[in-house]
């Protein structure tokens, strides 16, 4: 109840105006969140909540910025800052850098990914590699006759003559399968099976496999390849691999000590070789005729 409460006393995102962030940059939502509910930030303390229901209500490309947050909603920037590190935390944001891999560029982009479904720390680390971990769908039984096979059985109901026998339905099946894997819906496999049907249809099989065959789609264009991206530790900045930012924050800035960097030991013959140069250097010195 407290958490709607203070929702509601948040400004709407479509009642106040929120400015966008430069092209390209600004708020980006993570893949594969479950549908919004009433209960989404539940879990968070009612300031980090009423702040995430406000992000998630903004478009893609939303300043995002601490800076641009406190000029609309009812905390001040130190709050914000501290706000969004526990949104990090809780696993709905992560800051970092991306470089598109077919945009021709060297330039890496500031990113600020969102998402609804909080996170763990393996997901965001797929996330980073390209991957878009899929949440597991509901348990149920696997159907007993594959899509394309529905679609060839039920044909006969648009198009009587082309009513098709179980072998007929099994042997076809492949060639719609080719038709659904490069884009085709039910209803494009449909228009092509019965648009200007002949009269009589001597073969109802053999006109569909024809049809199947003669008017495939085009191959779909190739997937551009995922964009490179790099997580940044959410206070100091540094960038660094997703499994030594565990909650988005880097190690040194958690106080731990394991973490922070120390001097490589030098070698027996790299510390000889260091004081030769040093005693060459003294003795240079001396010899030097003074002015």
């Amino acid at each position: 109840m407290a958490v709607t409460q203070l929702s509601a006393a948040v400004p709407s995102a479509h009642a106040l105006p929120h400015p966008m962030a430069n092209p390209g940059y600004g708020k980006r939502t993570a893949p594969g969140q479950l549908p919004g509910t009433a209960t989404d930030f539940a879990h968070l303390p009612p300031r980090e909540a009423a702040i995430a229901a406000y992000i998630d209500r903004l478009p893609n490309g939303a300043d995002v910025s601490v800076k641009t947050l406190a000029k609309h909603l009812p905390y001040g920037q130190c709050a914000l800052r501290t706000a969004l590190n526990n949104l990090q935390r809780a696993g709905h944001l992560r800051r970092g850098r991306e470089h598109l891999a077919d945009s021709g560029s060297q330039h890496w982009i500031t990113r600020t990914w969102w998402s609804r479904t909080a996170r763990d720390d393996g997901w965001w680390a797929a996330f980073t590699r390209g991957a878009v971990p899929q949440e597991p769908p509901p348990t149920r039984r696997p159907p007993t006759r594959s899509r394309a096979y529905v679609l060839l059985a039920a044909l006969g109901r648009s198009a009587p003559v082309l009513s098709l026998s179980h072998a007929s339905c099994s042997e076809l099946a492949p060639l719609v399968v080719e038709w659904f894997t490069r884009g085709a819906t039910e209803d494009d496999v449909l228009r092509a099976l019965t648009a200007g049907l002949p009269t009589p249809v001597h073969s109802p099989a053999a006109l569909v496999a024809r049809r199947l065959k003669d008017k495939l789609p085009p191959e779909p264009e190739p997937t551009p390849p995922p964009p490179l991206r790099v997580l940044e530790c959410a206070k100091c900045g540094t960038p660094g691999r997703p499994e030594a930012l565990p909650g988005g924050i880097c190690g040194v800035c958690r106080g731990d000590t394991a973490a922070l960097p120390r001097p490589s030991a030098l070698s027996s013959k790299a510390v000889r070789s260091h004081a030769a140069a040093a005693r060459a250097a003294m003795v240079d010195r001396r010899e030097r005729p003074r002015l």
